[in-house]
């Protein structure tokens, strides 16, 4: 079972986008494109969930 998580090498900001790029097999520069446009698009409601899951989904785990 894949786990979701904040990618600790895909982060532009806090590693939200780049996480649930890893978790879908979706590219992370059209997640990150998606969410902009969704961001000017007037879904401003986007950025509080952002927010919210920096504090709720928890780091990539390091391998080693």
């Amino acid at each position: 079972m894949r786990k979701l998580y904040r990618s600790r090498t895909n982060r532009q900001l806090a590693g939200v986008i780049g996480g649930i790029a890893d978790y879908t097999g979706w590219d992370t520069s059209l997640l990150r494109i998606l969410f902009v446009l969704g961001l000017i698009f007037g879904f401003g409601s986007l950025g509080l969930v952002y927010l919210i899951w920096i504090f709720v989904v928890p780091n990539e785990e390091v391998k080693g």
